[in-house]
């Protein structure tokens, strides 16, 4: 009996040693394929070789690497599926950025808000504050919008840019230009009706800045048919 309970405890270690050896040759294959797929450019492979190491090595730092590489990608979705929507004070930088950025991606303002802010608490910068102010006019947080703004204006520096797309041919513009923007339309939103020569000001002073912000173009325009609509409406005589 003795002798066979010897023999089955040295077969359970060596299967264990082999499974561990088995293990450790494994991710020595991934770790050689990830790198490989980075030199040649291969997304899916590099995708597929970081998913193979957090399976067989789990690491929060190879999740955060997964989740950045997902975002990066456009894949938000799979990004927060990877990462996980959780606040955390132990979050790292990749982290809390591949949440900010998905969030606000999968159109989750609130969510997103959180996590730019915490951003923004780590390293406090013109271009985080432009995305707080974008998210906080969305969610009517007109307050907070404003002070984001006005740290945006401050601080934009000549050389800081923003992208926009709503054109076939994606175009930039000066990020203190669309700062002013962001001003127009919080200036509008505070009152849709009494407001709408205020925030076209702005956009007329802005487009001097920037002649190709067509952004401005299309809401200056659509400012100033509701104010005709509402001029037209007032003009109606009255029963």
């Amino acid at each position: 009996m003795m002798k066979r309970l010897v023999v089955m405890v040295l077969f359970f270690a060596g299967a264990f040693q082999l499974s561990a050896q088995n293990n450790s040759d494994l991710v020595k294959h991934y770790e050689a394929y990830y790198k490989q797929m980075k030199v040649q450019g291969d997304v899916q492979g590099i995708i597929n070789g970081m998913t193979h190491l957090n399976v067989l090595a789990p690491s929060q730092a190879r999740k955060d690497t997964l989740a950045y590489i997902y975002m990066s990608e456009g894949k938000y979705m799979q990004a927060l599926n990877t990462i996980g929507v959780e606040k955390s004070t132990t979050d790292s930088d990749i982290a809390v950025e591949v949440k900010a950025v998905s969030l606000k991606a999968v159109k989750q303002p609130k969510l997103a808000i959180g996590f730019f802010e915490e951003m923004f608490k780590r390293n406090a910068n013109a271009l985080i504050a432009y995305e707080l102010a974008e998210l906080n006019l969305q969610t009517q947080q007109f307050t907070e919008a404003d002070k984001h703004i006005t740290y945006g204006l401050a601080n934009a520096k000549d050389d800081m840019t923003k992208a926009f797309y709503e054109t076939q041919t994606p175009y930039q513009v000066s990020l203190k230009a669309a700062f002013n923007y962001l001003n127009a339309l919080s200036v509008y939103n505070k009152d849709t009706k009494a407001n709408i020569d205020a925030a076209v000001d702005i956009l007329d002073a802005t487009l001097k800045m920037a002649p190709n912000f067509n952004l401005i173009q299309l809401t200056k325009s659509e400012l100033l048919r509701q104010k005709q609509a509402m001029q037209a409406q007032e003009s109606q005589p009255k029963n």
